[in-house]
């Protein structure tokens, strides 16, 4: 299943290549990319574990960036 989220509000593209680094270590995650001029997070995921992957996603999000707005968008 993919997954598209909008991380409105990054600061730098340093901080969305780190992001988009702890996304890519979550088991069941296939693919991710966080593009840092569209601000949004493109992965595939396992659609019995979607939910929980997008949970722990935010908290990474949250931890790298607290100031930006996560919002799923499919």
């Amino acid at each position: 299943m993919r997954k598209i989220i909008k991380l409105e509000g990054l600061c730098c593209a340093n901080c969305a290549a780190k992001i988009e680094e702890g996304v890519k270590k979550i088991a069941g995650v296939e693919n991710a990319s966080l593009s840092f001029m569209t601000q949004r997070l493109t992965m595939e995921v396992p659609d019995d574990r979607a939910e929980a992957i997008v949970e722990e996603c935010r908290k990474i999000a949250c931890k790298i960036e607290p100031e930006a707005e996560f919002k799923v968008i499919r």
